[in-house]
């Protein structure tokens, strides 16, 4: 289906259609009500009150902006592409758009598909083949080609639609909160409608954060408390690690893997976002993610050996260890994290605002540098072009 979209480039010019805005409109930046990578983190994306903004990575940089007669609570982007899924939120008590999720081609200007439901959208996840919406207390999974329904869970009391999939080609692995309080449900799903459950006792405390790597065999876990963070084999529920962020309570705001689950970083409403260095074993990922490549049965191509993961982790199997490296943030805004293509780099995205790179020692650790740093509210450039 993204073969007849556009594939978004850096160096497009804003074609949008309308007369350009003056100085005067563009003054008073917008609100900021989500902020979100893409799949591969080459892009991120801000859901405004205004409509939404699309931003490169590397190089940073504004690739284009639109602006609606509506307030966007939610957006999802479907990867390097012109297709969003967009839910809305309007001041108006008779219209609840935040139950609604409009799926959007930016190039042809139009909305090709929409999900109607009775209780407002919690998040947005989307896959190459499917569209995951997350209500209060249930998960519903769409084939994206016609939209047609293909699973439904249900899950414990989600106000932050906690839900993450996996992103490769195959079968996709699903985490979710579960039905019990600390519990994480893992669900393995097929179009045709088969699925295996794994129920994971991660904490003692509400879950509030979830990570999965791109193949969904590693799970990343924080609760309520905030002071620790646990790392599981998806599949089977093993624990793998279990790193220590402080020892003060904190609300725990992002959690991303290194494409090699080599790296762990999160943030916080601490202000600082750490590194972890994970003990997985990164060569039985590579070679697991070639066999995914080929057609094979579920067991070969979903298994993974937990005695290869934790090969050389067992004697420290129970001890929480702390962060590598820190990187220092101004306290009061939401910032997520994700890991850049370049090694050992970390970009901090803010509602306030803010785009941060940052480099980290894999050696020495310590202090991160930070390598870039701009507020995309405050870029005259953001709002200059024609709308």
């Amino acid at each position: 289906m993204s073969s007849s979209y556009q594939t978004l480039s850096h160096s497009d010019p804003d074609s949008s259609p309308g007369p350009p805005r003056t100085r005067t409109q563009i003054q008073i930046p917008p609100t900021i009500h989500q902020l979100s990578f893409n799949q591969d983190n080459t892009c991120f994306s801000a859901a405004t009150d205004r409509g939404f903004l699309v931003f490169n990575t590397d190089p940073y940089g504004l690739l284009f902006r639109r602006d609606f007669d509506a307030s966007l609570s939610l957006l999802s982007m479907f990867f390097r592409s012109e297709v969003f899924v967009l839910v809305g939120c309007s001041p108006s008590l008779s219209t609840n758009t935040s139950t609604k999720a409009l799926l959007w081609d930016d190039h042809a200007f139009r909305c090709f598909g929409e999900l109607n439901f009775r209780s407002p959208i919690r998040s947005i996840r989307i896959r190459h083949d499917a569209v995951i919406v997350t209500l209060l207390h249930k998960i519903y999974v769409y084939n994206f080609s016609d939209l047609k329904l293909l699973h439904q869970l249900e899950t414990t009391s989600n106000p932050k639609g906690l839900c993450e999939v996996s992103q490769v080609w195959g079968p996709m692995v699903l985490a979710c909160p579960g039905l019990q309080k600390g519990t994480v449900r893992v669900e393995i799903l097929e179009n045709y409608g088969s699925k295996r459950s794994k129920f994971i006792n991660a904490h003692s405390s509400n879950i509030t954060c979830l990570a999965l790597t791109h193949d969904g065999r590693i799970l990343a876990t924080a609760s309520s408390k905030g002071t620790l963070i646990r790392v599981f084999t998806a599949l089977d529920g093993a624990l793998i690690q279990e790193v220590r962020r402080g020892a003060d309570r904190a609300e725990i705001y992002s959690l991303a893997f290194s494409s090699t689950a080599q790296w762990l970083a999160v943030s916080s409403d601490k202000g600082t976002v750490h590194v972890f260095s994970l003990k997985v074993d990164s060569v039985v990922l590579e070679n697991d993610r070639s066999s995914n490549a080929s057609e094979s049965p579920l067991s070969n191509q979903l298994a993974l050996s937990s005695f290869s993961i934790l090969k050389g982790v067992l004697p420290k199997y129970f001890s929480s260890e702390w962060s590598v490296a820190q990187f220092r943030l101004p306290e009061g805004s939401r910032y997520i994290v994700a890991f850049e293509q370049q090694k050992n780099t970390v970009m901090i995205i803010g509602m306030d605002g803010s785009f941060r790179r940052c480099k980290f020692d894999p050696v020495n650790g310590g202090h991160m540098i930070q390598l870039e740093d701009y507020n995309f509210l405050k870029q005259e450039e953001t709002f200059s072009k024609s709308v």
